[in-house]
């Protein structure tokens, strides 16, 4: 699991980091190519495709989050059941890792719509 989730990670960190460069090596070649009315055309599609790959990268954030969550739920229900005295201690902890979990998701989205907007 631990790999998914780093696998996933490397992905997102590649998708964030090249997808606006290329995004505007393309530009920059359709510019010199085409008038200044199809340059301005491009520019909006060059904002779809920001649009797009930011939309991948949260998707994929979201997915491996759903799953991380998944997966942390499961085993501290088990635990619970396994120990029923350390429910309160077992559920502090699932809770804690859920946000850090949902944080992560959180963090995505934003850059995500930093790379729409400001890039």
């Amino acid at each position: 699991m631990k790999k998914m989730v780093a696998v996933l990670t490397l992905i997102m960190i590649f998708m964030f980091s090249f997808a606006p460069a290329m995004a505007e090596e393309s530009n920059a070649d359709d510019k010199a190519a085409v008038s200044a009315e199809a340059s301005a055309e491009d520019e909006g599609s060059t904002t779809g495709d920001k649009a797009m790959a930011a939309g991948i990268c949260v998707g994929l954030a979201a997915f491996a989050g759903a799953i991380g969550m998944a997966i942390a739920i499961s085993k501290s229900n088990e635990s619970i059941a396994r120990q029923p005295e350390a429910e309160g201690a077992i559920r502090g902890s699932m809770m804690l890792g859920l946000v850090f979990i949902e944080t992560a998701i959180i963090y995505a989205l934003i850059v995500a719509i930093l790379i729409i907007f400001v890039l």
